[in-house]
């Protein structure tokens, strides 16, 4: 595709969604708890709102959310939830013992999949092997600085050692020296290079304008992307219910979206998915799916 062509859609879409976009408004607070009278995403403490009746998670599920992220140290969880989960260690010192908890974890409870970094695939598909367990791996992650040729060569590889899907980072800098080209050609061959498997694009958020947001979206869709992703965990911000509304707006029916980074508690994630995301990546989601108390923020999803 020529550069002008390409300059024509993204002027499109910026032209249709700056025409239709409404901010979303807030969440609406979950039910009561009937042991200690707080409200379901006040009840950290003692856990009755999540074991007797519906929690947030379960209505964001309910709302159309295909998937929900998780990190390593899941206690107990429904097993009706647990296959929706993305149980994720991205991060840079996990170690071997690390990795065979997380594929243990994913396997007892029924995770849909483990997310790991693309060295760590090929050790994680032999744990998983027999299981109905997913392997997810990251590329070019978290920078989105490495050519368009090393990135679909490590997707490549990704997928040989076991992967199933892969998330890839576009070039942020080739994004805001406006090189759509470029941007464009960096999803492709990641796409190519995996097809038929599904392809998360993260365009990370935090640090793009509107209407680098919407141009990172319109190329990203027109590249054969699967999935836009708001963000790595790793840049500054996160998801926001205004950027996904803009995502699910530019990439419209054919794309879905995934909103992760700042999500820890049910609220939040409730208000991604009435966004319009229909996938969620936190590092907090056993606050989300259990009402716990949230860890300590760490980087990473």
């Amino acid at each position: 595709m020529a550069e002008p062509d390409i300059q024509r859609i993204v002027d499109q879409v910026v032209r249709q969604v700056r025409a239709r976009l409404q901010t979303e408004g807030a969440a609406p607070a979950g039910d009561g708890c009937e042991r200690c009278e707080r409200t379901a995403a006040e009840c950290t403490g003692c856990g009755h709102s999540v074991r007797k009746r519906p929690d947030d998670a379960r209505k964001i599920l309910d709302i159309g959310a295909a998937r929900l992220s998780a990190a390593p140290n899941i206690g107990p969880v429904r097993k009706d939830l647990a296959p929706t989960i993305d149980h994720t260690l991205l991060k840079p010192e996990a170690t071997r013992e690390d990795l065979r908890r997380l594929c243990e974890e994913a396997k007892t409870y029924g995770f849909a999949s483990v997310c790991v970094n693309s060295a760590n695939v090929r050790f994680c598909r032999s744990l998983l092997e027999g299981s109905p367990v997913m392997v997810v791996a990251v590329v070019g992650f978290p920078l989105g600085a490495s050519s368009p040729e090393a990135k679909a060569f490590e997707a490549r590889e990704a997928v040989r050692n076991g992967a199933q899907e892969v998330d890839m980072v576009i070039n942020v800098g080739a994004l805001k020296s406006k090189d759509y080209a470029l941007v464009l050609d960096d999803i492709r061959r990641v796409v190519s290079a995996v097809a038929p498997h599904k392809v998360k694009v993260i365009i990370e958020t935090g640090m793009l304008t509107q209407n680098e947001k919407v141009i990172a979206c319109a190329l990203a869709k027109v590249a054969g992307a699967a999935f836009v992703k708001t963000s790595t965990g790793f840049g500054p911000g996160g998801a926001t219910a205004e950027d996904v509304a803009l995502m699910r707006d530019v990439v419209g029916e054919g794309v879905e979206v995934k909103a992760s980074g700042g999500i820890r508690t049910s609220e939040d994630a409730d208000a991604m998915i009435r966004a319009g995301a229909t996938r969620i990546g936190a590092s907090a989601s056993v606050a989300i799916v259990t009402g716990a108390k949230p860890a300590k923020k760490a980087k990473g999803y």
